[in-house]
């Protein structure tokens, strides 16, 4: 096995597609089937045709976090996490999306966006492409937003940027999102934000936004 050269950095590849269907529509997404060419060998795979994503880390001036506790029905839990929404539509301005998500579920404006993350939440099964943004300068909005279904039951909670590493590294707190973008915030801190990109910077993976 050959060993990569260059800079570290995921490399974008598009296969010979010979054929694409959907297997299973379902309410929110679906299950797509496609047939490629990979190489001498035409491969098979199924995976979930998602929308794409995004997800908001609102911090305050005294490096406190908000979390929201929602339940989950396939892992029958009400988990912590983090604002978050699917793209209402292809090509969706991402920032646009995590504005409204941040709005709809904790009634919160905010002034100053960066970008915290980008990633592929189960590459070998979904496309889903999600982007977690970081959130500064905080306003409250006028007048609450309604919530229905699993979002009626929703719960707040602001905890200390350094109490939410300490639960996700205790093995507390399980939500992979909230995850990826507690242990990145904590290391964008100690170099003073400044290695986070602006919010309109392109993803550096495929996305649907």
């Amino acid at each position: 096995m050959p060993e990569a050269p260059g800079p570290l950095a995921d490399e974008p590849f598009e296969p010979s597609v010979l054929e694409s269907e959907v297997v299973f529509e379902g309410k929110v997404w679906n299950v797509r089937r496609d047939r490629f060419q990979f190489g001498d060998s035409e491969i098979t795979r199924e995976y979930v045709d998602h929308t794409g994503a995004v997800a908001v880390l609102a911090i305050d001036d005294s490096e406190r976090i908000l979390l929201i506790r929602q339940y989950r029905h396939p892992i029958r839990s009400k988990d912590w996490e983090l604002p978050a929404g699917l793209l209402d539509q292809d090509g969706e301005d991402l920032v646009d999306a995590a504005k409204r998500e941040l709005a709809e579920e904790v009634d919160l404006k905010a002034r100053t966006w960066n970008v915290l993350a980008d990633f592929h939440s189960t590459p070998g099964g979904s496309d889903e492409a999600l982007r977690i943004y970081l959130a500064r300068d905080l306003v409250d909005m006028d007048e609450p937003f309604e919530r229905t279904d699993e979002e009626a039951d929703i719960v707040k909670r602001w905890v200390h940027l350094d109490e939410a590493v300490d639960g996700v590294l205790a093995g507390r707190l399980s939500n992979s999102i909230l995850q990826i973008a507690v242990l990145t915030a904590s290391v964008a801190r100690t170099r003073g934000w400044n290695a986070l990109r602006p919010a309109d910077a392109p993803p550096p993976t495929r996305t649907k936004g």
